[in-house]
């Protein structure tokens, strides 16, 4: 795994895939080429930050059967549709599949770039992300039994009160609790402790 950004390129055409790392490279950004989905598979399993510009007709499996591999796999990169046989209902399935865009061949080069660029920042907003829900579940992992049962009511909504009467423990014996939750939870206010359990994703 790298910790810069890489555009991976998968084109069955040798001189379309290398034309691009030319393009990219001379502007600075990272790029790898693959001849094909497999290839492009195996070389992505561990990446988080990046994007992929792969043609849509290949032998084998075909762009929008590797986009339909990527979404199943939960792949967090971005993804580029670029074909030389292009029509709107293949747009349109590449899309509704998880593509950020579709360039039809031959590409404007800048056009190209300025779209990448924007799937990078897309792809370290989504890294971003990642982490944080990551860091947020080992908050929520450190929760003792009986104060995950209370972030969970407070989570539902729930006053101390009536949180203390469904657990049968007193209201103070509630607000400890609460009050430790939040504390290893990182959360201000009641209305933040929620927040962040939202944003990690837990629902109790």
């Amino acid at each position: 795994m790298t910790d810069r950004a890489v555009i991976h390129i998968v084109d069955d055409d040798r001189a379309a895939r290398e034309g691009l790392v030319f393009l990219l490279s001379s502007l600075g950004l990272e790029a790898r080429a693959y001849a094909g989905a497999a290839a492009l598979l195996a070389a992505i399993e561990d990446q988080t930050e990046g994007c992929i510009l792969a043609d849509v007709r290949m032998p084998g499996m075909s762009g929008l059967e590797l986009l339909d591999e990527l979404g199943r796999r939960g792949c967090p990169l971005p993804v580029i549709m670029i074909t030389g046989h292009g029509d709107v209902p293949m747009a349109v399935r590449a899309m509704r599949a998880g593509a950020v865009d579709f360039f039809e061949k031959p590409v404007n080069g800048m056009a190209l770039v300025e779209r990448i660029k924007e799937a990078l920042e897309l792809s370290r907003a989504r890294a971003g992300s990642e982490r944080e829900k990551a860091q947020l579940g080992r908050r929520i992992d450190s929760l003792t039994a009986r104060e995950a049962e209370v972030a969970r009511a407070v989570l539902r909504g729930l006053l101390n009160k009536q949180i203390a009467h469904e657990l049968g423990i007193s209201q103070k014996t509630v607000e400890i609790h609460r009050h430790n939750a939040m504390e290893k939870m990182g959360a201000s206010s009641a209305a933040d402790l929620v927040r962040l359990l939202v944003a990690a994703g837990w629902e109790g």
